[in-house]
């Protein structure tokens, strides 16, 4: 069984989602909450596997409730306001609920977020993270120039860190994004990238050469070397030797 809470400060919005809910059988309304002081308290009470949460409440946004969660549930947004979008899938919310909400696009809410919270259970109980269970996709999507842009993993040659920025470097093109680089890297995948200083983040088969405590790579058919920080350089050193001969 999941558990979940609708947060919500229209009593007709939650009368909704309550009825939708009440139509799966896997899922169980644990409470209804009118504003985020609520629905904290219902986090700390109860074990919420699932929050549908409203965006624009009084005192507290939905958004910036989510902001302070250190340990949220799956988060669905629910919203009559789609430029909200963005901001919402950049917290990691599952999906965005448009009002007035079809049952259609609810059950594929709900599914989605039933399958990812098993996903969530079975890494509890040893089995592979939900994180690595799921098939990565190959790319992510970042904000820059007030839009969602898709990079793929094979295109980033590397990434570099400038203050609140992050510039993506790739062979013919850059983007550049407001995050961290810690944000960045909890992302990609750490198979594929390796941070290497607290300035780069390094796509490990776009590196051609280690140089004393430089990573070499090709940017725009001319060699560019990135520094080694001394935290970064043993674990980077570990991934060589595995395939030194």
């Amino acid at each position: 069984m999941i558990n979940a809470i609708i947060v919500d400060d229209e009593p007709l919005a939650q009368d909704v989602l309550e009825t939708y809910i009440d139509k799966l059988p896997e899922i169980k309304l644990l409470r209804k909450c009118s504003n985020a002081l609520e629905a904290n308290e219902a986090l700390k009470s109860e074990q919420v596997d699932l929050m549908f949460l409203d965006i624009q409440m009084p005192q507290l946004t939905g958004v910036d409730f989510l902001k302070t969660l250190n340990n949220p549930p799956v988060v669905i947004f629910t919203t009559a306001y789609p430029n909200y979008a963005v901001e919402g899938f950049e917290l990691n919310a599952l999906d965005y609920l448009l009002k007035p909400i079809s049952l259609e696009r609810f059950m594929k809410a709900a599914n989605k977020a039933v399958e990812q919270i098993e996903l969530r259970r079975q890494g509890k109980a040893g089995a592979q993270p939900a994180a690595e269970a799921e098939e990565d996709p190959g790319y992510i999507f970042v904000k820059a120039d007030k839009k969602l842009v898709k990079i793929n993993y094979e295109d980033i040659l590397y990434i570099e860190g400038l203050k609140d920025y992050v510039i993506i470097r790739q062979d013919n093109n850059r983007v550049i994004t407001l995050q961290t680089m810690k944000s960045l890297e909890d992302k990609l995948p750490t198979k594929l990238f390796k941070r290497i200083h607290r300035s780069y983040i390094v796509n490990i088969e776009r590196i051609d050469a280690v140089v004393g405590n430089m990573v070499e790579v090709v940017e725009k058919g001319q060699a560019k070397h990135l520094p080694i920080g001394k935290n970064y350089r043993d674990e980077l050193l570990d991934i060589i030797n595995k395939n030194r001969l």
